[in-house]
């Protein structure tokens, strides 16, 4: 069954509206405008009310950057917490040229299901890889709910982020891995490493530490091969998540399929935000895995 789901009750997120290729959100206290390409759709409110309660706004250089522009004062740094009965973690956001503030709110979703089943495990420390893993929120839930946890992205300075996180939530020992997802999982394959939890959250493109490059569907089904031979063969969850226009959640389902032995808990379906005004903003496509 194909599955829709949003997150929940998180005090310091909400979408308010979206529409007209921009999203309004709140993040603790601060509101802010930021592109977004799936919002094809008119805004439920005129862009002159988002702008009369909004702090800052996204302006588009390129495809690739911009610049902040700040329609009230506010920090160009600020921190959100997210807790549930499982995850207690604190977030630094900024205000990158990227559009980007330091966390996806739809992968809370994600989140839970992590800390859920690693609770679950009768493991003392089940062992959990994030890859494409960026500033760690996934890292962090796992962390939380009492996993051993080993986070890969290939851009050092987002590790970094990472790892501020980390300290701001009041956790210790996550493993760092500056690498290319790809080849460090490659080279855990050789050594014959398990791990009781995998999450991936792969770009649509992206590069390595040096050079590499990555294209999600000329590399994800290499990469899910290699995954499914360093899963746990009785204890095991994976979470897949892909956020790339024309990506469906029958690809991911077929991706996953195919390459695990075992498929008899999986969960396939397609993350959304709900806006405080009512639409429904989709942000990717996921397969999750629990046995």
């Amino acid at each position: 069954m194909i599955q829709s789901l949003s997150p929940e009750h998180w005090e310091d997120y909400e979408l308010i509206d979206c529409g007209n290729f921009e999203k309004l959100e709140r993040f603790g206290q601060y509101i802010t405008i930021r592109p977004e390409p799936q919002a094809v759709w008119d805004s439920s409110m005129p862009m002159k009310e988002w702008e009369k309660i909004a702090h800052v706004k996204f302006s588009s250089k390129s495809s690739s950057s911009g610049e902040w522009i700040k329609l009230k004062q506010m920090p160009d740094r600020w921190h959100i917490r997210y807790k549930t009965n499982h995850i207690d973690i604190k977030l630094r956001l900024a205000l990158t040229s990227f559009k980007h503030v330091g966390v996806f709110p739809e992968q809370a979703v994600n989140w839970d299901y992590a800390a859920k089943a690693i609770k679950a495990m009768k493991i003392e420390q089940p062992k959990v890889l994030n890859l494409f893993a960026y500033t760690g929120g996934a890292s962090l839930a796992a962390k939380s709910a009492g996993a051993d946890v080993t986070h890969v992205d290939s851009i050092k300075q987002v590790v970094t982020w990472a790892n501020e996180n980390q300290e701001l939530s009041g956790l210790r020992d996550i493993r760092w891995v500056v690498e290319d997802a790809l080849k460090f999982v490659k080279r855990e394959v050789k050594r014959g490493k398990k791990y009781n939890g995998i999450i991936l959250d792969p770009p649509a493109y992206g590069h390595g530490p040096n050079g590499e490059k990555w294209k999600l569907e000329d590399s994800i089904n290499e990469i899910m091969k290699d995954v499914a031979e360093l899963a746990d063969d009785k204890n095991f969850f994976l979470i897949l998540n892909t956020y790339s226009l024309g990506f469906s959640s029958l690809i991911v389902e077929n991706l996953i399929r195919t390459s695990f032995r075992t498929t008899t808990n999986l969960e396939i379906g397609e993350l959304y935000l709900q806006a405080t005004k009512g639409t429904k903003l989709p942000l990717g496509v996921f397969g999750k895995l629990n046995y």
